[in-house]
């Protein structure tokens, strides 16, 4: 499994929208999830989005209905589509991997085997 590296990050005023990349090379002969987790400051790690091996995604109530994440097999990259950015947005935004399938509905960050080294999203009111 290859190093994931994170880009994309950057500032937005509020109602904005970033689209976050990370390059996640998985063995897609196995059943794995990746995942975008955020650490806004002084608070833990959240796992808002993950996409499992079938294709299926989960986002954490916090971010339905305003984020997306999409796995491209073809190109081995994960996607965040962030819209509508609220000011608790703000946070180091990592990319994440697995091989269980099942983790993606379990949503611990340290379930997570494999981190990128994280992009910063700033969204300002």
């Amino acid at each position: 499994q290859g190093q994931l590296v994170e880009s994309g990050g950057g500032s937005v005023q509020a109602g904005g929208s970033l689209t976050l990349s990370c390059a996640a090379s998985v063995d897609n002969a196995r059943k794995y999830c990746v995942a975008w987790i955020r650490q806004a400051p002084g608070k833990e790690h959240e796992v808002i989005g993950t996409v499992d091996s079938d294709g299926k995604s989960w986002h954490a109530a916090s971010v339905k209905d305003r984020f997306t994440t999409s796995y491209d097999k073809a190109s081995n990259n994960l996607y965040l589509q962030m819209n509508s950015l609220k000011p608790e947005d703000t946070a180091m935004y990592y990319c994440a991997t697995v091989y269980r399938r099942a983790y993606c509905y379990y949503v611990v960050p340290s379930t997570f085997t494999d981190w990128g080294q994280g992009t910063q999203v700033t969204v300002s009111s």
